[in-house]
Formats: structure tokens, C-alpha cells, sequence
């Protein structure tokens, strides 16, 4: 197995703990400074004190500091047979808030990046229409416009996981998902313009890479909340996310959010193409397979500590932080153990809380220095709990990639260095 940089690893992280009484930490503490440390650093001029920096025109589009030239996308080597069929993966555990900065949103290609040329790009509605359609992208600008943000998660994240912790980091386990805002037209207003015949169920959305992705979407997901995205976080959508064009099915697996959109044929059946046959359907324990498990269960993970964010203090002052999401509706709470699961506390909900996006969470509390198992726990509008991986693993077995929602363990270790870990 690999710690999520193709290196083999040790058992150690895959190991299942037996419960351990941990006792909850403390109320949080107010901030406090450490007197008598640091005068060198606040004292001495530094380079920055004393001369001048760049100028505006030096950098005409902006980027990070040099500081955070390690908060970047990531793939693991092993997951995939070639770079250009592969993946790779958001660092939740550099972020905060639920916006995910456009050039850190995970990528996952099936034949490349498509680098289109908007002007030469057109999009076709035919099949089952009253008159088939063919719009350039001025045309598609002329349209009502809407922004929405989303969570965007691939069926696979966490996939990994179903046989036993493996990758060490939530990076990789969890990081398949990205939060962004979408500007775009409802997909409705375009069928509408091409008239839906009353025997229309289905569409079929195309992209223009080579590997002409296609999956049937009901038509009436298609009508309530679709939107056809040109823009993401108020700037032109980067080509590994579709430029200048994908569709956006809000709370569904991103297999189905087809880039570089090019074509979206109306039928009165699903298609039953590669991508929701062979691949995306769920195998259970009994050898039959689940199909169209389109939305994305409630879940949740820690990001701060994890294992590539180990608590650097030894002991006092401590944020966890983490992300929820659900593709049902909202996140209406999200509670968090630090001792795997024996005891629970509310964690404080922060930020915008809106439909089928991320939510961020926070538990302040002051740690003793005594290893923890955190986990969190998602509960979404609709009442649906999310479950532990014994529950999931009861009900499917271990044979699926997709839809794996389990509750994430992290042990943290007297010493600060956090690993991956399932308890029992």
C-alpha cells in the first residue's frame, strides 16, 4: 500500500484499534501568547521592513505566496494505469472556509485536459426536441443566468477505504471534492428554447474530449436545478474543469457533471453506456450490482489535524476543523469525538449554510497532550445520519469503488503525528 505519495507504508496506520477510553477535553480557552519567546523574530528588521517589493504591473495574474508553494493538488502514481485516465486530489487539509480556490479544485480526466477553442465550440440539443438546436457560446451568454455554489464529489472518493484504511491523509482518502460558485444557464431554459417532446424522460449529456463522456440523466433533474456553467468562483471555468463549458447536476456524483459539453441528446430511456454499467454501479456482497445511485450521501470528515496537518504544539489551545457536505440538502449538524466515538460533541457550525454545498465545522477545546481517535459525524435536512464503515460494510460488503460515506478515524498521537485508523 502507498501513504498517498506511491511510497510503501507501514501496517501501523492500517491497523483497527480497539476502543479506548479517551476523556473529553476542556472547555476552549481563550488565545494566549507565549511570554518571553519569539523577541529575536519580532525584534530583528527583516528584508520585507526595509526595502521595496514588487510593483503592481510585476504580477498581472495573481498567485500564492512562495510560503504556500506546498498547498497543490496531488495524485497517488498507483490508483490509475496513466496520467491521462487519472486523478488527483484537493488539499483539504490546507483550506479553510468551503470555497475551493479554482486552481486547487481536484481534477479527474478520461482522456486529458481538452483544450477548446470557445469560439470554434458549439452545443447541440437533439433527440426527442421539437426543433434541434445548435448554440454558439455568445448564444448561450445571451441566456438568464443563475450562481449557485456546489459541492462537486466523485463517486470514488473515499473508495479506497471500503477494505480498511489506506491512505494516509485526507487529502487523499477525501479529497476528490471540490466547493465552488458555478455562473451559468438553467439547463431548463435551454430545452425549453428547443421544446421537450411528452415522451422526453431522459437526456444524454456529451463531452468534446476524446473519450466523448456520456451519462443518462433523469429529465427531471435535468428541469429542477441543472445548470450549463461557463464560469466558476466569477472567472472562466480552467480547461481541466470543462472550459468553457459543463453541466452542473447539484448533489450528484461528478461523473455525471459532463465537461467540455458539447451535445445533449432527449430520449425516453437511460442509455446504458459505459460509464453507468461497467463503471459507476455499486457491486455488493452477493455479486449483483447497484445502478443509478446518483446522489452523494451526507459525510464528513476532520481536516485539521490530520495526517498531513499533525498538531506542531504539544499540548493546550486546539482547533479541529473540518468539512461536511450532502447532496440532499444542507448540513444540519455535525458532531465530533475524540475518543472514537464512545462520546460526542456539537461541533460549531460556521459560514453559509446552503443547499448541497460544503459546510465548514469547528470544536475549540483544550487538549491535555493524550493521544485522540477523532471522527466526525454528519447529520444532514433530511434526518439522514451518516454512518460508521462497519454499518456501510454490513449492508454492502467490500467489494464496491463508490459511495463511501463512513466515518473517517484520525489517531493523534501524544507526540502530535496523526494517522489513518479504523476503530472497532
Amino acid at each position: 500500500m502507498s501513504d498517498g505519495t506511491g511510497k510503501p507504508k507501514t501496517t501501523t496506520s492500517r491497523r483497527r484499534f480497539l476502543g479506548a477510553g479517551l476523556a473529553l477535553g476542556g472547555a476552549a480557552i481563550a488565545g494566549k501568547a507565549h511570554a518571553g519567546e519569539g523577541e529575536a523574530a519580532i525584534l530583528e528588521k527583516k528584508d520585507w521592513n526595509q526595502y521595496l517589493g514588487d510593483g503592481v504591473d510585476a504580477r498581472p495574474y495573481g498567485h500564492p505566496s512562495e510560503f504556500e508553494k506546498s498547498v497543490v493538488r496531488r495524485n497517488v502514481a498507483w490508483l490509475t494505469a496513466d496520467p491521462v485516465s487519472s486523478v488527483n486530489f484537493t488539499p483539504l487539509h490546507d483550506l479553510d472556509g468551503i470555497i475551493t480556490p479554482n486552481g486547487l479544485c481536484f481534477e479527474r480526466h478520461h482522456a486529458g485536459i481538452a483544450e477548446v477553442d470557445p469560439a470554434q465550440h458549439r452545443l447541440m440539443i437533439n433527440g426527442l426536441v421539437d426543433k434541434q438546436m445548435v448554440f454558439t457560446m455568445a448564444d448561450i451568454m445571451r441566456f438568464p443566468r443563475e450562481n449557485r455554489v456546489y459541492f462537486l464529489e466523485c463517486a470514488a472518493n473515499s473508495g479506497m477505504e471500503w477494505r480498511g484504511a489506506q491512505l494516509n491523509g485526507c487529502q487523499f482518502t477525501h479529497g476528490m471534492i471540490h466547493n465552488v460558485m458555478y455562473t451559468g444557464v438553467p439547463l431548463k431554459l435551454l430545452l425549453e428554447e428547443a421544446g421537450v417532446k411528452t415522451n422526453a424522460k431522459w437526456i444524454m449529456p456529451e463531452g468534446a474530449d476524446a473519450s466523448a463522456m456520456t451519462r443518462s440523466v433523469p429529465l427531471q433533474k435535468a428541469m429542477e436545478d441543472c445548470l450549463v456553467a461557463f464560469k466558476m468562483n466569477g472567472e472562466a471555468l480552467r480547461p481541466e474543469q470543462g472550459y468553457p463549458l459543463r453541466l452542473v447536476v447539484p448533489g450528484w456524483e461528478g461523473n455525471m457533471w459532463v465537461k467540455w459539453l458539447r451535445r445533449l441528446e432527449v430520449g425516453d430511456e437511460p442509455w446504458h453506456h459505459r460509464e453507468e454499467t461497467s463503471k459507476y454501479t455499486d457491486l455488493l456482497e452477493n455479486g449483483k450490482a447497484r445502478r443509478f445511485t446518483w446522489e452523494m450521501d451526507a459525510k464528513s470528515v476532520i481536516t485539521n489535524p490530520s495526517p498531513q496537518a499533525p498538531l506542531l504544539h504539544k499540548k493546550g489551545q486546539t482547533v479541529i476543523t473540518g468539512i461536511a457536505w450532502s447532496g440532499r440538502g444542507t448540513i444540519d449538524r455535525v458532531d465530533v469525538s475524540i475518543d472514537g466515538g464512545r462520546n460526542w460533541m456539537p461541533a460549531r457550525l460556521d459560514g453559509p449554510s446552503l443547499d448541497k454545498s460544503m459546510h465548514r465545522f469547528y470544536v475549540d477545546f483544550d487538549w491535555d497532550g493524550s493521544p485522540l481517535l477523532l471522527q466526525s459525524r454528519a447529520m444532514d435536512s433530511t434526518g439522514y445520519v451518516q454512518p460508521t464503515k462497519d454499518q456501510l460494510r454490513a449492508e454492502r460488503g467490500t467489494n464496491s469503488i463508490y459511495h463511501n460515506n463512513g466515518i473517517q478515524t484520525w489517531h493523534v498521537k501524544a507526540n502530535g503525528e496523526v494517522e489513518n485508523v479504523e476503530v472497532s
